[in-house]
């Protein structure tokens, strides 16, 4: 299994979509600091300012909504052999299937951790930088934003995994992006709109991301603009929880799907 993982981090780290993902990441944090120095006070409506707990809150939970891409990432990586037909190369050379797919498993975990622990560094340094920069004090502890952000990075770990389970089951690159950009960019908002059904939201990815990063500004505006309200958000742990489930279905499907299907 050790060498598995090895050859598969090795492929990943040799391809083009390693490096793109982490400029990718870079970029990710680099929009944290971004909105730190434009200061929420600016944004449309008008948000607390840094100097708030909830200004700087909103700053950092806005990196959830970039979540989607360490998720493409995930489903590009597993599709693209599917596309290019080197899977058949890869399960071939694994006397039993379910060790080379365990290993892209372990593999791909590892690279959105080290994605999110990216943008995390970014966003912190960005965060802090811009602080200092107008002169503010941030609203919350020095440790409490960096536990956040911690948060974050494990959440950006568990979308890619989410990809990659995606990317197992629907084989076709170009169909798996679209379809996972508009589940998370159209899908999600939508039921948020849906009486009734919008109370499911906060058992979905994005509503357990928004739980486990504190970022309640898109379920606000909702509520705001609809008169109505998406549901309560759940507790932060049991967020965690509820994306760690996400993460095992996705393992599951990962592993399992290619095991029942022929890989041609």
């Amino acid at each position: 299994m050790t060498g598995f993982v090895l050859a598969e981090w090795r492929r990943l780290t040799s391809a083009r979509l390693w490096r793109w993902g982490m400029l990718a990441a870079i970029c990710s944090g680099a929009f944290a600091a971004l909105l730190a120095l434009i200061g929420p006070e600016n944004f449309d409506p008008p948000m607390p300012g840094l100097h708030t707990a909830e200004g700087t809150r909103v700053v950092l939970g806005l990196l959830g909504l970039l979540a989607f891409v360490p998720a493409l990432l995930g489903t590009s990586a597993v599709a693209a052999e599917y596309r290019h037909r080197t899977i058949t190369t890869t399960v071939l050379y694994a006397p039993r299937r379910w060790t080379a797919l365990v290993a892209k498993i372990v593999t791909y975990t590892a690279a959105g951790l080290a994605y999110g622990a990216a943008t995390a560094a970014v966003a912190a340094a960005g965060l802090f930088t811009a602080a200092a920069a107008k002169g503010v004090t941030l609203g919350l502890p020095a440790g409490e934003v960096l536990g956040l952000l911690a948060r974050i990075a494990v959440t950006m770990g568990v979308y890619t995994l989410l990809g990659v389970g995606f990317g197992a089951l629907l084989r076709n690159q170009v169909a798996a992006l679209v379809v996972l950009g508009s589940y998370f960019y159209v899908v999600e908002t939508a039921l948020m709109l849906v009486p009734g059904v919008n109370t499911l939201y906060p058992y979905l990815p994005g509503g357990a991301t928004a739980a486990l990063t504190g970022f309640t500004y898109l379920a606000d505006a909702v509520a705001a603009q609809t008169g109505g309200a998406a549901g309560a958000l759940l507790p932060a742990s049991l967020g965690g929880a509820v994306l760690v489930g996400y993460a095992a279905l996705a393992a599951l499907a990962a592993v399992a799907a290619p095991l029942r299907r022929d890989i041609t």
